[in-house]
């Protein structure tokens, strides 16, 4: 039996007794993990323990061969009292969990990913209304960093139009394709490469602007990695922003 630490990302109905959960760990990358499901106190807890970005520690049982590991013991490893009780907070995790539970689909462990997604659930829980309103703006920024697809902002040039194939800013636009951004938007997203956790409440955005730059971001990361585009929770949490 080995000890893991994770953080829960997905909960998936797999049978009247059991449901599958999809985390990530620090030393497993992403897993998933056999928990007990159904109406009893047991599965109450589970899912009380599980919900979106929940850090949780458990024992599991790694078996050769097998992709659902068996997980006992599961306790909270960090409290975040505004997490999953401030309705906005707790709609931006689940668009989190759910992006993470696509992104790092084929991702083995990393640390440094890890320890991000980590810190970063504090500072959204202790984060303000300003802050927490651009925090998904500034986590899919930072992770695209981690992730080595961030675009390259020293490319940027006043009036160059970002390549988002190719990840880097060009004088005029590619040929090849239509995945671009016109100068002006171009221009935006050179200067939210600028934002922090220490400094996203100072971006005072309206929800068109902040709409358009996730779907933005989202078609970046549809383009290097898996498509984003249909996820669930999206809708809900513009409606809240």
């Amino acid at each position: 039996m080995t000890p893991i630490r994770f953080i829960a990302l997905r909960l998936t109905p797999y049978s009247d007794t059991r449901s599958i959960l999809t985390a990530y760990s620090r030393e497993h990358g992403r897993v998933a993990l056999s928990v007990a499901a159904g109406g009893g106190r047991r599965s109450g807890r589970v899912k009380a323990l599980t919900l979106p970005l929940s850090l949780v520690e458990g024992v599991i049982t790694p078996r050769a061969g097998r992709e659902i590991w068996n997980v006992s013991q599961l306790a909270p490893a960090g409290v975040f009292p505004s997490l999953h009780t401030d309705p906005v907070k707790q709609m931006m995790a689940m668009f989190l969990a759910e992006m993470l539970s696509v992104t790092l689909g084929s991702s083995g462990p990393d640390a440094a990913v890890f320890d991000f997604i980590e810190m970063s659930i504090d500072v959204l829980d202790k984060a303000d209304a300003a802050s927490t309103a651009n925090f998904h703006i500034c986590f899919l920024y930072q992770l695209a960093a981690l992730l080595g697809i961030e675009p390259d902002m020293e490319t940027y040039r006043e009036g160059a139009v970002l390549d988002l194939r190719e990840g880097i800013f060009r004088r005029l636009p590619p040929v090849v394709h239509s995945d671009w951004l016109p100068a002006e938007a171009s221009k935006v997203a050179h200067s939210l490469a600028r934002m922090r956790y220490g400094n996203m409440h100072c971006w005072r955005l309206n929800r068109t602007e902040r709409g358009e730059i996730v779907d933005t971001i989202l078609k970046y990361y549809s383009i290097h990695f898996a498509p984003l585009r249909s996820l669930r929770t999206l809708g809900v949490l513009r409606s809240l922003m």
